[in-house]
């Protein structure tokens, strides 16, 4: 299944939608309490669309509690792995399917973008990923990451859930990259795949809801969080990866 959280996503929503639902089925939209009435022209989409749900939450409470609401009601109806890509067009629809049959190749496994930019990129978020990626290696042991960033990745669900339900983190913008480590702490393997990432303007629509103060120190909190828990894991961590080598 494919699970896309929303929050006020700009015009490039429904486009990524209705692309989505045309690599794969089903496709869930979890609308994070979006001011934007995007839940009401979602659901007018569903209505013709028998492979796309939409869940609304009234008020918004982060990227990581609306996947963490997706993939508990997609585990309750059996789904076994997601795919979680933003809502706001960056990320490539047309590369689910091989995403998914990458998934299915390894079931065990998580299967990670590793992003390509384009020139529009910004140069200081690609530069800036670059220090949380080295964090996380570190914290991970090497385990395997390519990009800890990026959201477009197959996920099992059925760990991802009962680490997240065990923590009182992963609710907001650093969802990704500490599901990335605590998935690689329980000894899931890593599949990085790439995937081309798009930028867009104002002009073409492109919305950010990144604020570099609030986020950067969100990610420095996380990342302070996770060495402790590296070192309190240690000797499982070398252990497991002795066993790997």
């Amino acid at each position: 299944m494919i699970l896309i959280p929303s929050f006020n996503s700009g015009p490039n929503l429904m486009r990524t939608v209705k692309a989505a639902c045309a690599a794969w089925a089903p496709v869930w939209v979890i609308v994070d309490g979006s001011t934007d009435r995007s839940a009401a022209m979602l659901q007018q989409l569903a209505a013709t669309e028998s492979n796309l749900r939409v869940v609304v939450r009234r008020r918004n409470q982060g990227k990581g509690a609306a996947v963490l609401l997706g993939l508990t009601q997609a585990l309750a109806a059996g789904f076994t792995h997601a795919l979680t890509m933003d809502s706001d067009g960056q990320h490539p629809a047309d590369r689910i399917p091989e995403f998914m049959q990458a998934s299915c190749n390894a079931p065990d496994a998580m299967v990670l973008g590793r992003p390509v930019f384009d020139a529009n990129a910004p140069r200081l978020r690609v530069k800036g990923r670059k220090i949380s990626n080295w964090w996380v290696n570190l914290e991970t042991l090497w385990w395997g990451v390519d990009d800890s960033l990026f959201g477009f990745r197959v996920y099992p669900i059925a760990p991802l859930v009962a680490i997240m339900l065990r923590s009182p983190w992963m609710r907001r913008f650093d969802f990704d990259a500490e599901a990335v480590v605590r998935l690689c702490w329980s000894g899931i393997p890593t599949i990085n795949l790439p995937a081309p990432v798009r930028y867009f303007g104002p002009a073409e629509g492109g919305v950010s809801h990144f604020n570099y103060w609030r986020d950067n120190a969100l990610l420095c909190w996380m990342h302070l969080r996770l060495m402790c828990g590296c070192i309190a894991r240690l000797p499982l961590l070398l252990w497991r990866r002795g066993r790997r080598a």
